[in-house]
C-alpha cells in the first residue's frame, strides 16, 4: 500500500525531472522571444508573454473574484505582489537576453534565488550547497564576459534585478500555495501584473496586435515560456519549501546554456561549463537523503509523519 510519506518521496525524487522538462519548454521559448526582438521591442515582447499567458490561466482555473466585499479585496493583496514579482520578472530579464547571453543571464538571476535559499533553509549541507551555486554562478557569469562591450554591464545588472524580483515570486509562491490555491492565485496576479505594467507597454503594442504572425508567437511564447514553467513551478512547490525549490532551480543555468547553442548559437565558454558543474554539486547536496531541509519539509507536507 502507498503510504503519505511513500508519495513525498516519489514526488521529491521526480521533482528535479519535471523541472528540467519545463525549462527546456521555457527557454526554447525565451530563444523565440529573442528572435522577436528584431521585430517588436523588448518589453512589449515579454509583456505580450506575461498577458496571454495569464488569459490562458484564468481560462483554464476560471477563479472566483470578489472585488465587492473587502475580504474579497484583501485576498486579491497576495496574488497581485506575486503577479508583479513575476511580470517584473520577465520585464527585466527579457531586457537582459537582449544585451547577455541566455545562459549568463540566467546564472546570475541565481543571485535573488540563492539568498533565498539561504536565509529559508537549514543544516551544514545546506549552506554548503549554497556556496556551490554561488561559486557556479561567479563562474558562468564572469569568467569571459567583457563589461567593456556594448550592453554588457547593463545586461549583468539588469540579470541580478531580474533575479531579485524572481526571489520574491518564489517566496510568495510558496507562500500562496500553502495558504490557498496556487493556481488560481497564479492567475489572477499574472493577469494584475500585466494590467499594471500596461501603461508602460502600450505605446509599443500596435506593432505585436497589427501583425497575425507577430501576435501568434507572442502567444506562443506566453504557453511555453509562462504557463508551463509556472504550472510546474506550483506543482513542485506544493511539496518541498521555498529554500530547497530554489536549490534546485540551480538545474536551469544548464537548461539555459544548452537551449542557448542549440537554437541561438550562443557557445558557452570553459568557465560557464566550470560552474555547471560546480551546481550540479548544489543540487546533490540539495537532494542528499536525510537532509534536515528534505526532513523538514517531509514532516510538514505530511500529517501523518
Amino acid at each position: 500500500m502507498t503510504t503519505s510519506r511513500d508519495t513525498a518521496q516519489e514526488t521529491w525524487a521526480w521533482a528535479p525531472v519535471i523541472l528540467l522538462v519545463t525549462a527546456f519548454i521555457q527557454y526554447y521559448g525565451a530563444s523565440i522571444a529573442v528572435h522577436l526582438f528584431a521585430v517588436a521591442s523588448v518589453l512589449a515582447v515579454g509583456w505580450g508573454r506575461a498577458f496571454s499567458g495569464s488569459l490562458m490561466l484564468l481560462a483554464w482555473r476560471r477563479p472566483k473574484i470578489d472585488v465587492r466585499s473587502a475580504a474579497g479585496r484583501r485576498a486579491l493583496i497576495g496574488p497581485a505582489i506575486l503577479g508583479v514579482a513575476l511580470v517584473s520578472t520577465n520585464l527585466i530579464f527579457y531586457l537582459a537576453i537582449a544585451r547577455i547571453p541566455l545562459g549568463t543571464t540566467v546564472a546570475l538571476e541565481f543571485i535573488g534565488p540563492v539568498i533565498l535559499a539561504l536565509v529559508a533553509g537549514r543544516g551544514w549541507r545546506v549552506r554548503l550547497a549554497v556556496v556551490f551555486a554561488v561559486s557556479g554562478i561567479f563562474m558562468i557569469s564572469w569568467v569571459g564576459v567583457d563589461l567593456n562591450a556594448p550592453g554588457v554591464a547593463a545586461g549583468i545588472v539588469l540579470a541580478i534585478l531580474a533575479g531579485l524580483f524572481w526571489a520574491t515570486y518564489m517566496y510568495m509562491g510558496r507562500r500562496l500555495t500553502v495558504e490557498a490555491n496556487g493556481f488560481d492565485s497564479l492567475a489572477i496576479g499574472m493577469f494584475i501584473g500585466s494590467l499594471v505594467y500596461l501603461p508602460v507597454v502600450l505605446p509599443d503594442l500596435p506593432v505585436i496586435f497589427g501583425d497575425a504572425k507577430i501576435l501568434g508567437l507572442v502567444v506562443l511564447v506566453g504557453l511555453l515560456s509562462s504557463v508551463t514553467p509556472y504550472v510546474g513551478d506550483m506543482v513542485i512547490m506544493k511539496r518541498i519549501n521555498a529554500g530547497t525549490f530554489a536549490l534546485l532551480n540551480s538545474l536551469l543555468p544548464a537548461a539555459s546554456l544548452l537551449v542557448g547553442i542549440i537554437f541561438l548559437k550562443q557557445i558557452p565558454t570553459p568557465g560557464e561549463l566550470g560552474g555547471l558543474v560546480l551546481i550540479t554539486i548544489a543540487v546533490a547536496l540539495a537532494n542528499y537523503p536525510g537532509n534536515s531541509l528534505q526532513r523538514k519539509t517531509s514532516a510538514k507536507q505530511n500529517p501523518d509523519v
